[in-house]
């Protein structure tokens, strides 16, 4: 059975008050490339006055080792698009798309509308210089600012994201405040509606509600999983009292008590997750 596992080093770093050294971030990364991850969320072009611990992804992008797990980065506009296709290492590029008006202000200074026409942009772009492009759709199990959310929502803008000829979608759990009833309605609707896309869960989970989290979205197809190990990180845009990742190590005992085989390297893993705790303390 096919699973993919997407390590995000870069959502478990962003939101440190400290910087992180580049050359940690390298040997990190490197550690991590061993580990035998689908995908690594390595960095982002970004502003660095919105993300200053991300400031250095190009020298880190230049400098890691050779793996066959694939390696993505995060892009907000034009420009940090443009930047990161000139990088071979670029395996994806994901855009942050919000279903919530507010969020989408708040995380790219831009409307919903402008949003589309960046990932419009986006997926020609990435195209002509054959980098493949991966939506995370923000806020897709609710959101803490009022905005209406629903399924409905989420099938409605992954329509038209999918329209443009997007197959890779993050359904992101921003703010912590799915359940197992949001991500079934959720994963059920967007199974029924488009075949071919892939549909991933990017969670945020607390001690307490990570196991019903992922058990949900396994139950409902979903294949793709983002994890951080320890659950380091959030998301900086959103409001203080987040939760943290989903914690990597958590995914893999799910997976083990259920029988399905994940490919990882177990003492890789170990590794860095020694590694982990002395870089996030």
């Amino acid at each position: 059975m096919d699973i993919k596992i997407i390590e995000c080093p870069r959502d478990a770093m962003q939101g440190l008050e400290w910087f992180v050294p580049t050359q940690t971030k390298i040997e990190y990364i490197n550690a991590l490339l061993k580990v035998g991850y689908h995908t690594l969320d390595c960095g982002s072009f970004v502003s660095p006055k919105a993300i200053p611990q991300m400031r250095d992804t190009q020298k880190v992008l230049d400098s890691i080792d050779e793996s066959d797990s694939r390696l993505s980065v995060i892009v907000a506009n034009k420009r940090g698009i443009e930047d990161a296709v000139k990088h071979e290492r670029v395996d994806f590029l994901g855009f942050p798309f919000s279903v919530s008006e507010t969020f989408q202000q708040r995380n790219t200074n831009s409307s919903v509308a402008d949003s589309l026409e960046v990932v419009k942009y986006l997926v020609d772009y990435a195209g002509e210089h054959n980098k493949e492009v991966v939506i995370y759709i923000s806020m897709g199990f609710g959101n803490n600012y009022g905005d209406y959310w629903g399924p409905e929502i989420v099938e409605e803008w992954v329509g038209k994201i999918a329209d443009l000829g997007v197959d890779s979608f993050s359904i992101s759990d921003t703010v912590g405040v799915s359940n197992a009833d949001s991500i079934q309605s959720v994963f059920k609707q967007l199974n029924a509606s488009f075949p071919n896309p892939e549909f991933g869960a990017h969670f945020h989970t607390r001690a307490d509600d990570w196991e019903e989290k992922v058990d949900a979205a396994w139950r409902n197809g979903c294949r793709r999983f983002d994890g951080a190990i320890k659950g380091f990180g959030g998301c900086p845009m959103a409001e203080d009292h987040l939760v943290g990742n989903m914690p990597t190590e958590n995914l893999i005992q799910y997976l083990d008590n259920n029988g399905v085989s994940h490919g990882l390297d177990v003492k890789r893993f170990n590794d860095a997750m020694k590694m982990a705790n002395n870089i996030f303390g």
